[in-house]
């Protein structure tokens, strides 16, 4: 036997995968991504709609709590933070009528209130996550008429 000879063994199962096999994997990922991506997407952004709708009805029963107090609800110049801090000649105010400030919708801009309101008694609205009126999906407004 000479020590000097050296023989390479390759042992089973010591292989890597190939470039064509990543290249396979990688593809199999990003159709899976291409095809369930949106629908996660759109679920995330049904999300701010529901929690504006969910807020709209919040401020609806601070209102109700408020009109039972003063015998009205708030004018429009009045606003939802009459639900917070007493106006100015306004009796019968037992309030704060929220735990907090009065929140902002899930796309950062305040809610819009109109009193007497163009749909209902009282309007509580938001534009939307483009912030202006009109609009499909996540862009439509969300209001206390819906």
């Amino acid at each position: 036997m000479s020590s000097g000879s050296s023989k390479r063994v390759k042992s089973i199962g010591q292989g890597g995968f190939t470039l064509m096999e990543l290249l396979v994997v990688l593809a199999i990922l990003g159709l899976l991504m291409s095809l369930v991506g949106p629908r996660v997407l759109n679920q995330l952004g049904g999300a701010k709609t529901k929690t504006a709708a969910i807020q709209i009805k919040d401020l609806e029963q601070a209102l109700e709590m408020y009109k039972l107090d003063v015998g009205r609800f708030p004018s429009t110049d009045q606003g939802l933070n009459a639900l917070v801090e007493k106006p100015a000649g306004v009796v019968g105010w037992n309030g704060p009528y929220l735990k907090s400030a009065v929140p902002v919708d899930p796309w950062k801009r305040e809610y819009h209130y109109k009193y007497p309101g163009e749909r209902g008694e009282l309007d509580i609205f938001s534009y939307g996550q483009n912030g202006s009126p009109g609009g499909e999906g996540e862009d439509s407004d969300v209001g206390n008429w819906q």
